[in-house]
Order: structure tokens, then C-alpha cells, then sequence
């Protein structure tokens, strides 16, 4: 398709230029996969189907463990994104390389040799904000947070980095060339206005908007959810949901607010969208769909048209109409004690057949999965919850990933509340619904409860689990890599796997971490460092200079 759009306009233009576009974008050798997005895909399914190398037994084998580590310079909260085949075009190791690129949060991006782990580019945007606010969550540094995204066919790597200008906190957006890491367009400066019940003007404050959930690339635009600072300056901070065109960067003219209430009695507002970072996510139409967090604490502010708290949200592509939403029977509550809808991300199911094939699940803070018809959500009642089902996971600061079982043909979506994973056999017939069948041992940790998980599988066949846990505390702060099994008999998934593969020595923010599996290799970023585990009888490839 890219191709063609690009011939179109190469009609016009020298022939050598197509030539050079040609050479910058990334070819994918058969079997070979790329990561460009959160959680692998705008679903947000977390799921790799082409995984031939790691299957279970060779998981579990004697060869599979740590084969590298690369030193960073700084913490990082962005999941590391990995594209086969890139052009390096910069510093001194160019030709083609499998590249698995990392951002920290001192606004460094680095561009790594998936098989050696030598570091072949770094580039650095600005000096990073100390403890904005005073909040400790993600720190003491906060530069680039959220996930980047990845447009191939434009040879474009997506980042929103946070600085400490002279004037203060300020975010752009930067599209950078995936060979040089270099801006493919000037950054662009994130600045809205919207409008509030009342009529006035509301301008988007960098200081007290915080970026954490995960870029989102769909409709030829980019899209970045904010929320707060540990709710500081709840009179200022609400939650946004901003669009950029992908190829010039200029904003969206529609932009979305989560909270348009002019004024509340507490000036209490945030509605915010932080989702442990997990990233709004996109169905096939182009629909964005995400949850935000709790607003006003006296448990008052709430409406469903002027004020979003505690909901999942679809809306329209340019971000100009609430399509649909869903609020849990007991928003109040959830506002009252501070218990996020929004601290879990959402999941769009694939297709699935029967009376409902548009499926999503969420979870939050209270640990309620609720499993939603996502061409209905369900809307708000006070007496019951207009959903097709709900299930008890444990407390979620996480997100779920899904994927379809070997042995009957059917999903599985899996869950990572409190400190288990959670396999659950999707039924459609009847009517829609969830059935636990399984679940793992504690994978431990000290911080708040929940997880992420990621599965990979060749087709259906040989699915395995994936898990990092959250430290212990400051004292024992290392995280651990898991698999599981779960194809094993009974209610208990075999381990396969378990180590060390970083730390997080700063336990008062979540180690919000997403493995990566990707061509017979798993990444694992965390404080100063990636890991790149896999099997250790691979023979690592040393880039040559040139």
C-alpha cells in the first residue's frame, strides 16, 4: 500500500528520489518480525504469533538465558521497540543492522544491535525534568516516559520528550529518521486550548501534564494521552488526549478533554489518562479507546458529557466525538479512595465470531475485569454495570494481553492482576464470557499489585507466557524475567523460566515493564541497562565498522 502511494507521487518527482526513500525504509526478511508499537500492535494484544525459536521446551533448556547487557544512562519506563533490517546511515557502524531501539528518561534514544547489543547511535533531546512537582513517581528523572512508536513505511521513530527549558517543563514531539535518529521534520511543541461547559478557553499547562501512556500511530496520526503529576495541582491538571499528523507533525484543530467542567467546588478536576502506561489503543474503523482515573474526591463531579472520570472511552479518529463510554456502577467510590479505573490499560479483542465480534477488556484498581462489546460499552448506570461480564483479577496497575489457544481454537485472554498471572477461555456462544482455567505461582515484588505480560507463539502453536516482575523494595530492587507454559495440565501453569534481568532501585514509581520477544530473542529494559536474553548456542553478530 505504501508503496503504491509512494510510486503515485514519485511521478512527479527526479527518479533518484525514490530510489533514496527506498533504501531508508526497513525490509523484513521472511520469519522475521518487527515491534513498532506498545504492546505489539494497536489492539494492544501483546501478542506475537511468529515466534519459532522460543517455544516452551526450548525455554525451559539449559540453553536459554542472558546473553548481553548494555549500559544506559538512566531509568527506562518506554518499552524498547525493535525493527529488523534498518540502514543505519550515521556514526560508525553503518550498513544494515536489526536494530532494537530504547528510550530513557534522560531523553536519550539509542539505536542497539539486537545480536551484539554494541550500541551503534545515540542521540539526546534536552535536559530532563528533576522530580517535576516533587512527585517521586518515575524519577528522580522525567524525560522520555511513554513508548515511542514506529512507522515503517515512513522509516519515522515517534518520541515525546520533556524538558526543562528556561521557561519551564515543556514536551515535543519528535519524528526521528530510523538510520541516524535525527529529526525527519522540526520537533513540534505540545500546545492546545479547548473549550469548558461555560465557554472559556482552557490552555494545556506543561508543568502539571504528565505523559505516560504509550504513543498510539493510526489514521496517519500520532496520539499521546496525558495525565498528572501524583494528582499535584488538581486545579490545573486534566487529562488530554492530543493528535499530530504522523508526516508534518501540526496538531489535530479537534482536541480532546477528558474533563470540560468550568468550575467544581474543590477545583478538582484531573480525569486523567495514565494507564500504567499502557497506550490508548485503535480498532480496525480508526476508533481510539482508552480509561482515565478519578476526578474530584468529594465523589460529585461526574456526568458522562462534561466531566470522564473512572471511564472507558471510545472516540471518533480526529478526536472530535465521544462515540461511546463505559463507567463502572460505582464510580463515586472510585473517586472517593483514589481507586483508578484508569491505573489499567484497555484491550481490544480480534474479531471473534457470534452475536457480539467487537470485544474489549479492562481492569483497574479495585481488580474488576470487565469484558465490554466495544460497538456498545455499556454507558452508566448507578444500580448495575452494562457489560457482558465481570471478573475478579486483583488490583491492576497493568494491562492484558490475549491470544488463541492451540488446543481448541478459542481466545485466552490473560491477566496479571495482583501478583498471578490469569489464563481465561473466551466462550462466544452462547453470549460472550470468561472462564478462569488457569493461573501461575506469584511472580513476587513490593510495589503496587499487577504486572505485564507479553505471549509469543509460532501460529497458535507453542504459546508461552511472559512476565517481569516489580521489585521487592529499595533494598532488594533487581526485577525478574518469567515464563510460563499454558498449554500445561490442571490449574497451575508450569514455569519454564525465571532470573534476574535488571533492577529498579527507585521503588516509589511502578516498574511498569513490557518484555519484548521478538526473533528468538527477549528484551528487558529497566534501570541503566537492557538485557537481551535468548538462546545461548546463537552465535552473536559483531557490527563491523565502516
Amino acid at each position: 500500500h505504501w508503496l503504491s502511494k509512494r510510486k503515485a507521487r514519485a511521478m512527479t518527482r527526479p527518479f533518484f528520489v525514490l530510489l533514496t526513500v527506498l533504501v531508508l525504509v526497513p525490509v523484513l526478511a521472511a520469519g522475521q518480525q518487527a515491534v513498532t508499537t506498545h504492546h505489539y500492535d494497536n489492539h494492544r494484544t501483546g501478542w506475537n504469533s511468529h515466534e519459532t525459536s522460543l517455544t516452551p521446551a526450548a525455554v525451559a533448556g539449559s540453553t536459554f538465558g542472558l546473553l548481553t547487557t548494555v549500559a544506559l544512562d538512566d531509568q527506562v519506563d518506554a518499552q524498547p521497540l525493535v525493527v529488523p533490517g534498518v540502514n543505519i546511515t550515521a556514526g560508525n557502524f553503518q550498513g544494515t543492522h536489526d536494530v532494537v531501539y530504547v528510550a530513557t528518561e534522560s531523553n536519550s534514544v539509542y539505536a542497539i544491535d539486537a545480536q551484539s547489543g554494541t550500541i551503534l547511535l545515540k542521540a539526546n533531546f534536552g535536559t530532563a525534568v528533576h522530580y517535576p512537582l516533587g512527585c517521586a513517581n518515575n524519577g528522580p528523572n522525567v524525560g522520555i516516559t511513554s513508548t515511542p512508536v514506529i512507522d515503517l513505511s515512513g522509516g519515522a521513530l515517534y518520541v515525546m520528550a520533556y524538558t526543562q527549558d528556561s521557561s519551564g517543563p515543556a514536551y515535543r514531539l519528535h519524528a526521528l529518521d530510523l538510520g541516524s535518529l535525527v529529526d525527519k521534520v522540526a520537533p513540534r511543541l505540545v500546545a492546545a486550548t479547548h473549550k469548558l461547559s461555560d465557554g472559556a478557553s482552557y490552555s494545556f499547562n506543561a508543568t502539571y501534564q504528565r505523559q505516560r501512556p504509550a504513543l498510539l500511530l493510526a489514521n496517519g496520526n500520532v496520539y499521546a494521552g496525558f495525565g498528572s503529576f501524583c494528582d499535584s495541582g488538581q486545579n490545573i491538571a486534566r487529562g488530554w488526549l492530543i493528535a499530530w499528523n504522523a508526516a508534518t507533525l501540526v496538531a489535530l484543530p479537534a482536541k480532546q478533554l477528558m474533563d470540560t467542567q468550568a468550575s467544581d467546588t474543590d477545583t478538582y478536576f484531573l480525569s486523567s489518562i495514565w494507564m500504567s502506561g499502557f497506550g490508548p489503543a485503535a480498532d480496525n474503523s480508526g476508533n481510539i479507546f482508552f480509561v482515565t482515573g478519578n476526578s474530584d474526591n468529594d465523589g460529585t463531579t461526574y456526568d458522562g458529557m462534561t466531566n470522564l472520570q473512572e471511564s472507558v472511552v471510545k472516540v471518533s479518529s480526529p478526536l472530535s466525538k465521544i462515540l461511546s463510554l463505559f463507567t463502572p456502577s460505582n464510580q463515586a467510590s472510585l473517586d472517593q479512595t483514589d481507586a483508578d479505573f484508569g491505573s489499567g490499560g484497555i484491550t481490544l479483542l480480534p474479531d471473534q465470531p457470534g452475536s457480539v465480534p467487537h470485544m474489549a477488556v479492562a481492569a483497574g484498581k479495585r481488580g474488576v475485569l470487565f469484558l465490554m462489546n466495544t460497538d456498545k460499552l455499556g454507558g452508566y448506570s448507578a444500580t448495575k454495570n452494562n457489560v457482558l461480564g465481570n471478573y475478579g483479577i486483583g488490583p491492576c496497575w497493568c494491562g492484558q494481553s490475549y491470544f488463541q489457544d492451540p488446543s481448541d481454537g478459542l481466545g485466552r485472554v490473560v491477566t496479571s492482576g495482583g501478583r498471578t498471572v490469569g489464563i481465561w477461555k473466551l466462550a462466544t456462544s452462547p453470549k460472550p464470557a470468561l472462564a478462569k482455567t488457569m493461573s501461575s505461582a506469584s511472580v513476587g515484588g513490593g510495589q503496587d499489585p499487577g504486572f505485564f505480560t507479553t505471549v509469543s507463539s509460532n501460529g497458535t502453536g507453542s504459546p508461552v507466557i511472559w512476565a517481569i516482575s516489580r521489585p521487592l523494595s529499595h533494598a532488594s530492587p533487581a526485577i525478574h524475567l518469567f515464563a510460563f507454559d499454558p498449554e500445561t495440565s490442571g490449574t497451575t501453569m508450569q514455569q519454564l523460566f525465571a532470573a534476574p534481568a535488571g533492577s529498579w532501585p527507585h521503588v516509589s514509581g511502578d516498574a511498569n515493564l513490557v518484555p519484548v520477544v521478538a526473533n528468538g530473542e527477549v528484551f528487558v529494559a529497566s534501570y541503566q541497562q537492557l538485557q537481551i536474553f535468548g538462546l545461548k548456542t546463537q552465535i552473536l553478530k559483531r557490527p563491523e565498522r565502516k
